[in-house]
């Protein structure tokens, strides 16, 4: 392929349609600090998440921040070490000790049944990931944390628009972290937000995105500047007219993916979960380099050559950071199921943009055509 083909690409508007909120700003001379369109934004948000209540952060990890902040969590956080750095990252920085659980083998989602084992009495939270869009079980969890008193704070940055039974992933938990990075299905360049069903809660969380503010003249807490600006507010509103068509257009990639690749051996490529409205944000396939002839990394290259760039996403495993890896929850022991996936996961490209030609040659690559 003489063009690169990227493992994502933003989707944007036309440039016209965003011409009048730009317009509309300059008029207001209101840029940020919970402007016109930073209201709207939010309440047109959660009325098409499905959910009560939703606070609207400058990137998803100040959000992770400001929501262990808002849920008071210390001690040890139970989390996977399977996802972006950012989720352990934010349990670090809030002076919380990461401990790693492994991941189930069809989801890459926390293993519910690992979970209690790792469970001290300096253990406040649990921080599972929706990894690639698949929801985690959440009965599980819940019960989990609810007998040991717990909070459950959800990295949900990959889960925008998914639905389990008809019910919101976001309103799963004390909390949901979304990632609106210009790497998602829904993107406002860079942003975030937390969602909750508490109005209290979401109270709390405007004051820590603002310094602590609660008034002029109060502070009620060591706060942050979390805030979004008017600019990926009014961006945020233009693209939620566009999101279902975008992740309509995903679903045709998926399939073709599944349909050319479901049968190569080697490759073993995940299906949709009954139940659940996905939104294909991702489309992973692990590789096991004896059926396949081929080792992960060696297909990584052999796409790379070919001007397609794939990504090891998630590899290496959080565990294995220089941070993290002397913990001892960080062994591949305790690991097992995650090491082995991390070692076999590529995700090849997938968005709306992704022309069936691309897609064809993508696949002929992978097959050996």
């Amino acid at each position: 392929m003489e063009k690169k083909i990227f493992v994502t690409q933003p989707s944007l508007p036309p440039l016209d349609d965003f011409i009048p909120y730009l317009e509309r700003i300059w008029d207001n001379k209101w840029l940020t600090n919970n402007g016109e369109f930073h209201k709207k934004f939010e309440a047109a948000l959660a009325e098409y998440l499905g959910v009560e209540f939703v606070s609207l952060f400058t990137n998803g990890m100040i959000a992770l921040q400001v929501g262990m902040q808002a849920l008071r969590i210390t001690g040890e956080v139970i989390t996977t070490p399977f996802t972006f750095v950012a989720t352990t990252h934010a349990i670090h920085l809030n002076n919380c000790k990461p401990v790693f659980c492994d991941i189930e083998p069809d989801t890459y989602t926390m293993d519910p049944a690992k979970v209690e084992a790792l469970i001290t009495p300096r253990t406040t939270a649990i921080m599972p990931v929706h990894v690639y869009g698949n929801p985690c079980r959440h009965e599980e969890l819940r019960r989990i944390a609810d007998t040991y008193g717990l909070k459950l704070f959800y990295d949900a940055a990959h889960v925008f628009g998914v639905r389990k039974d008809g019910v919101s992933v976001c309103e799963w938990g004390d909390l949901s972290m979304l990632s609106f990075h210009a790497t998602k299905v829904f993107n406002t360049f860079e942003g975030g937000a937390l969602i909750t069903n508490d109005g209290n809660l979401k109270k709390r969380i405007d004051f820590l995105k603002n310094f602590g503010f609660a008034d002029e003249v109060t502070v009620v807490a060591p706060g942050s500047n979390g805030k979004m600006d008017e600019f990926r507010a009014a961006f945020g509103l233009l693209q939620l007219e566009l999101v279902d068509g975008e992740i309509a257009k995903r679903q045709q990639i998926a399939r073709r993916y599944r349909e050319a690749l479901g049968d190569v051996p080697g490759i073993r490529v995940l299906q949709d979960i009954p139940g659940v409205k996905h939104n294909y944000a991702y489309f992973p396939i692990e590789v096991d380099a004896r059926a396949y002839g081929m080792t992960r990394d060696g297909l990584y290259d052999k796409l790379k050559a070919n001007g397609i760039y794939s990504r090891r996403y998630f590899y290496p495993l959080c565990s294995n950071f220089p941070t993290y890896r002397g913990l001892p929850s960080a062994t591949a022991a305790n690991l097992p199921v995650a090491t082995r996936v991390a070692e076999r996961i590529l995700c090849l490209p997938i968005y709306a943009g992704l022309a069936e030609k691309d897609q064809t040659g993508i696949i002929n690559t992978i097959i050996g055509d």
